[in-house]
């Protein structure tokens, strides 16, 4: 209220005084209802379940706070799929533990001999949640995971213990001589498979990025578990072989001796092929060669991706409207998008927003976010479900609808239409946006590519205010008093605040809603010149329609334009990539500069990474054997099964329709660590076999490919038994473990077919080469002849 001639002057006299919110222009809706909606995010360290559990015990106080009409309801719980997928994942580590025992008893048929070697198993899961506890580590997906694969490996020790102790007794040893004997000549062969295995995780602690961040602790967990196993099997397994095991004669019963025929002719049957191999060794050389010519070309083959989607029970949709469109059109276009997602029976729930301020993804968007029902209750996945709800939305004139469904880790980017970004740059904005229109055309026409879109959005209805300033300087109105003429009646100007006890309130200054809709409007709008008198608007000024952009993007400092694109069905990332940058290729200028954003750019750089990764293990193992061996040559005796193990998981990978992404990559570390273990034990046994009886390399390889038989299978059967109930990809995230799975099962059936025959050869091929190599080196014999002493004569 003010003052004038002593006479009172109230706002409501001069205009309409509006009990309102702060922004106007922002409708919501849950489920249809009109809705507040607020997030809780937890603090970076903390634990999401904890945080989860705390806020729901805090939710009946607060909906007791509140008026009756008014509900709370719970839109998004993330800890839900965590508390799932982490029971899924302790679900697989039970079964891979039952798996693994089973496999041994299979083997021993006697409890006491399969109790040995599977106390391995509790001991070093025991030793590494201590190890994990002293980091602060946390039970997580990758924790758990990396546990469940241990499990196939860590009883490897104790079993190649046992075996050989086993055989001490069956020539006629005491159990405490035999435990002695065989634990000492076992020791190196035990503490080269360990340190080897240990030493393939050590390039992940080292790796940057977002799969050293993701993998770092995965790699503690399961070096920690490896090196626990190997001290367990040095003192522990020996301990109880030499108190419990019982003498051959003692603990052969009808059915070993019936299942013990079933495993020596399995051995006789590979010492006769064995045979044979090793004669036509060119052959097998050659094979083995092909083998790596064919490891190459499958993996250029194999589909290529980086985070695998997993089922997180939500779609995320973006709803592009008119650049034309009103703020009343948007909310009767959105309430459209509504009904269709409401009328969904996948849909459970669903957030619905329209922001005409200005959101994520420009004035002219909605928001749909979808909340679906439990698995078990819809047969469709989320991609599934998008699929089924993109026609629906196609037939709703003026807008387009994208769905997404949303990753677990958002990297980078920024917040889009669709899952991943490429950007366009260029110093020449008028260049710029000719060829973002033509390219956007383009990339809409690349097989494989949906919901294409872009944030150049240049053709928005604006009204330019011309000034003529001669005819505004003559009236006394000067440029200044125009832009606050103008901002006081379309810019939500602020010209007070009222405080109260619990809250204050901003007191906004604007026309009302039915004049800012009308361009016109602007002719009733006075300014007052200097002399006092009021000037209206037009006679100063010259409205003129146009467009504009809605928004300008920049990237750094450089103008941007970035489109989005999801990929269809069957499309791997890596294909979607090469595509898209073929195009940018062929179709733009050379002085617009490109670059993958988000997710896409990650993945490139991932790539890479993950191949130098690849050779810094093979590296850092043939390190470890070099110096274990004091030896050049066997180290590659040892990695010559590498080849068949990545042939094998990259065909298992391709059969089953999985791609190479993070996952699947670390499963083909881990068989460059599994794998050798196999070509260690035969060859520390031929060497020794060399050393101590002077046989010729081929007869000591193959006697020691035929007393390795059994602890080879054995190994190879319990870290294949332990991989299998995540190949099996049953539960809860599943889909993001199976490929790693699938991997380390594929890599370890061909390996274990194709090492048994291909590291005897290249064994007797390099120890040849080896001796002829030392033959050239060795120092000539110095022959010495004596030579008569000069005799001097006298004068």
């Amino acid at each position: 209220m003010s003052y004038r001639n002593g006479s009172p002057v109230r706002l409501e006299e001069l205009g309409n005084v509006i009990d309102s919110v702060q922004n106007d222009k922002n409708l919501t809706w849950f489920s249809g209802a009109r809705t507040v909606m607020f997030q809780v995010r937890r603090q970076p360290g903390t634990n999401a379940v904890e945080v989860v559990d705390r806020v729901k015990k805090l939710l009946p106080e607060f909906e007791a706070q509140l008026p009756p009409s008014v509900h709370l309801d719970l839109m998004i719980d993330r800890s839900q799929t965590i508390r799932e997928s982490v029971d899924d994942v302790k679900f697989s580590l039970e079964l891979a533990v039952v798996l693994v025992v089973l496999v041994i008893f299979l083997f021993l048929r006697n409890i006491s001999a399969t109790i040995i070697p599977s106390l391995a198993l509790p001991l070093s899961i025991i030793g590494t949640f201590a190890v994990m506890s002293l980091l602060g580590y946390s039970l997580d997906n990758l924790s758990l995971m990396a546990l469940t694969l241990a499990v196939g490996f860590v009883v490897d020790d104790a079993i190649v213990v046992l075996e050989n102790v086993v055989r001490h007794m069956e020539m006629g040893k005491s159990r405490m001589e035999a435990a002695l004997e065989g634990g000492r000549e076992i020791a190196f062969t035990i503490l080269s498979m360990t340190l080897s295995l240990a030493a393939v995780f050590i390039p992940v602690l080292f790796m940057g990025g977002i799969v050293g961040r993701l993998f770092h602790e995965f790699a503690v967990v399961i070096m920690s578990a490896i090196l626990i196993s190997g001290v367990v099997s040095l003192s522990l397994t020996p301990m109880l072989c030499s108190r419990f095991l019982k003498p051959p004669s003692h603990e052969h019963g009808v059915m070993y001796r019936a299942t013990e025929k079933v495993f020596d002719g399995l051995r006789d049957f590979y010492g006769w092929t064995l045979r044979g191999v090793v004669r036509a060794r060119l052959l097998t050389l050659m094979v083995a060669v092909g083998t790596l010519v064919a490891t190459v070309y499958v993996y250029r083959a194999v589909p290529t991706g980086f985070i695998p989607s997993q089922d997180t029970g939500q779609l995320q949709g973006t709803v592009e409207m008119p650049q034309d469109a009103s703020f009343e059109a948007m909310g009767r276009l959105q309430r459209q998008a509504m009904e269709i997602a409401s009328a969904d029976p996948n849909v459970d729930a669903f957030f619905s927003s329209v922001n005409a301020q200005g959101g994520n993804n420009g004035a002219n968007s909605g928001r749909l976010q979808l909340r679906l029902k439990p698995l078990s209750q819809r047969k469709l996945t989320p991609e599934q479900v998008i699929e089924e709800l993109r026609p629906k939305y196609a037939a709703i004139p003026g807008i387009r609808v994208f769905f997404q469904n949303p990753p677990l880790i958002r990297i980078g980017g920024q917040q889009s239409r669709s899952l991943y970004q490429f950007t366009i740059q260029s110093q020449n904005l008028t260049e710029l946006y000719r060829a973002a229109g033509d390219f956007e055309k383009r990339l809409k026409e690349i097989p494989g590519l949906l919901d294409v879109s872009s944030d150049l959005q240049i053709a928005s209805p604006q009204i330019a205010i011309d000034i003529d300033r001669d005819r505004a300087s003559a009236l006394g109105v000067t440029a200044d008093q125009i832009e606050n003429a103008m901002y006081n009646a379309y810019g939500s100007r602020q010209v007070s605040d009222i405080y109260t006890p619990t809250n204050n309130y901003q007191v906004i200054m604007e026309l009302l809603p039915q004049y800012q809709r009308d361009p016109r409007a602007i002719s009733m709008l006075y300014v007052r010149s200097s002399t006092g008198k009021l000037v209206p608007l037009d006679a100063v000024t010259h409205p003129r329609p146009t467009v504009g952009p809605l928004s300008v993007s920049h990237l750094g400092q450089l103008p941007a334009v970035t489109y989005s694109f999801n990929l269809a069905p069957g499309l791997s990332l890596g294909d979607g990539v090469e595509r898209v940058e073929e195009a940018a290729r062929q179709y733009l200028p050379d002085h617009i500069q490109t670059a993958f954003q988000g997710t896409a750019a990650a993945f490139q750089s991932s790539m890479t990474g993950m191949g130098v990764l690849l050779v810094l293990a093979i590296l850092v193992i043939y390190m470890v054997l070099g110096i274990l061996y004091e030896s050049f040559i066997h180290p590659l005796t040892i990695l010559s099964g590498l080849p068949s193990a990545g042939l094998g998981a990259l065909i298992t990978l391709k059969f089953f329709g999985s791609e190479l992404n993070i996952y699947s990559f670390v499963g083909v570390i881990m068989l460059v660590g599994i794998v050798k273990k196999n070509a260690i034990m035969m060859i520390d046994f031929a060497l020794e076999t060399q050393k101590t009886h002077g046989v010729p390399a081929s007869e000591a390889i193959y006697e020691a490919c035929l007393v390795r038989f059994r602890p080879i299978i054995m190994t190879t059967m319990a870290a294949l038994m332990g991989t299998l109930p995540i190949a099996l990809g049953i539960g809860a995230g599943a889909e993001a473990r199976r490929p790693l799975g699938l991997a380390v099962v594929g890599g370890l059936v061909v390996s274990q077919l194709l090492t048994l025959y291909i590291t005897p050869v290249v064994y007797v091929y390099l120890e040849r080469f080896q001796a002829a190599f030392s033959r050239k080196r060795a120092p000539r014999k110095l022959e010495v002849h004596p030579v008569a002493e000069p005799v001097v004569q006298g004068d």
